[in-house]
C-alpha cells in the first residue's frame, strides 16, 4: 500500500492501493472517538476521495482495538454550549451524508466495538464487513442521551423494532446478530477481515465505474420517493446507462464471451 496521509499522527490516515482508498480513523487510545477535529479530518478525506477519479472503492477502518466509540463525551462536556453541540451533530450528519453521496461505494471495516455515532458510521456506509468479535450498540441512552442521529441511519438499515430495541436499551449486539438484522453484509474471523474487505472491493472494481456511480446515486435517491416516481427515475437512469459506452462494451463482451474493457463513460 502507498500511504498518502501527511503524517502517521494524522487523525485520519489514507492508504491507496489498486483503486481502493482506505481511510483509517486514528485515535486508538480514545477508541477512535469522533471529536470535532476527527470529523474535520474525516470530512476532508472524504472530499478528497470524491474528487479522485483513480479511487473506485473507499474503505473506512479504525486503528487500535476498536472501530469507533462514537462522539468524544469528554469534549462534549468540556464544550458545554448548545451552539457547540448543534454544530458538532450537524458536522457529523454532514459526514454521513457525504458517504451516501460519494460516487464510490464505501465499505466499513469493523473490528472491536462500534458504538453510538460509531454504529451510525457503520449504518451510513454502503456496505459493511465485520470481524466475528465485533459488537455494536447505540449506547447514548445509558448516559441519558437518546441516539437520535444514529437512529436515522439505523432505521434505514434495520427493521423498525430491531432499530428501536438498540436505541431504547443501549444493549450490545454481537456480529452474528448484526449480520442477521442487516447492519453488516459479512462476518469473518478477525484474521480474515482484510481479505474479506478486499474481496468485496475487488468485486466492485471489476465492474463498470460509470454504472457503479449511476447506480449508487439512483439507489439512495429512489429510497425517498413513492413507488411510481421511483420506477420513473430508475427507468430514466437505466436508459441513460444503456446509452453509455460501458454498457455497449459490456453487452458486446458478454455476447463475445470475453472480458469487458471499461471506458468509464
Amino acid at each position: 500500500m502507498t500511504a498518502t496521509s501527511a503524517s502517521q499522527d494524522a487523525l485520519v490516515l489514507r492508504q491507496d492501493e489498486a483503486g481502493v482508498a482506505t481511510l483509517t480513523l486514528n485515535r486508538p487510545k480514545q477508541y477512535n472517538a469522533l471529536s470535532k477535529a476527527m470529523l474535520d479530518a474525516l470530512q476532508a478525506a472524504l472530499n478528497a476521495v470524491a474528487a479522485d477519479e483513480s479511487v473506485r472503492v473507499v474503505v473506512i477502518a479504525g486503528s487500535g482495538p476498536a472501530f469507533c466509540a462514537g462522539h468524544d463525551l469528554k469534549e462534549i462536556r468540556a464544550q458545554d454550549s448548545r451552539a457547540f453541540h448543534q454544530a458538532l451533530f450537524t458536522q457529523c450528519g454532514q459526514a454521513m451524508l457525504t458517504i451516501n453521496r460519494l460516487p464510490q461505494p464505501v465499505i466499513a471495516r469493523i473490528h472491536g466495538i462500534a458504538t453510538a455515532a460509531g454504529c451510525q458510521l457503520v449504518a451510513a456506509c454502503d456496505l459493511a464487513v465485520a470481524s466475528d468479535n465485533a459488537r455494536f450498540a447505540t449506547s447514548g441512552i445509558n448516559v441519558g442521551l437518546f441516539c437520535s442521529s444514529p437512529g436515522v441511519a439505523l432505521s434505514r438499515n434495520l427493521g423498525r423494532k430491531q432499530a428501536l430495541e438498540l436505541l431504547l436499551t443501549g444493549d450490545f449486539i454481537d456480529a452474528p446478530t448484526a449480520l442477521q438484522q442487516g447492519l453488516i453484509n459479512r462476518m469473518v474471523p478477525l484474521e480474515q477481515l482484510d481479505a474479506a474487505v478486499w474481496q468485496l472491493a475487488e468485486s466492485i472494481i471489476n465492474k463498470s465505474p460509470l454504472a457503479i456511480r449511476m447506480g449508487k446515486e439512483l439507489f439512495y435517491r429512489q429510497l425517498n420517493l413513492g413507488l411510481e416516481e421511483a420506477y420513473a427515475c430508475a427507468t430514466e437512469v437505466m436508459a441513460s446507462n444503456l446509452d453509455s459506452a460501458d454498457a455497449r462494451e459490456g453487452i458486446d463482451a458478454f455476447i463475445g464471451k470475453r472480458k469487458p474493457e471499461w471506458k468509464g463513460c
